[in-house]
């Protein structure tokens, strides 16, 4: 099956990218959530991008932080293969 992109991103910078895509997608829907819960369903897209924009610099610095710290700690928890 063909690609549909063609990849240009370097693989040093995969960690980079992981961690940005990742921090985006968590913060929209954590704060999707949390306004949902606040405003109720039926609440208007402004609010919800209001606090999502600011939220996922702060997202991508924890998942850039933590993600060290979570890779060393599941070789705590986690069998190794073969």
């Amino acid at each position: 099956m063909k690609p549909l992109v063609k990849p240009f991103v370097p693989s040093r910078l995969e960690p980079l990218l992981f961690a940005f895509l990742l921090s985006g997608l968590m913060s929209f829907f954590v704060t999707g959530i949390a306004t949902a819960l606040h405003f109720g369903a039926d609440f208007a897209m402004s609010p919800w991008i209001e606090v999502w924009l600011p939220s996922w610099p702060a997202a991508f610095i924890a998942a850039l932080v933590a993600t060290p710290l979570v890779r060393r700690l599941l070789k705590f928890v986690v069998i190794p293969m073969g």
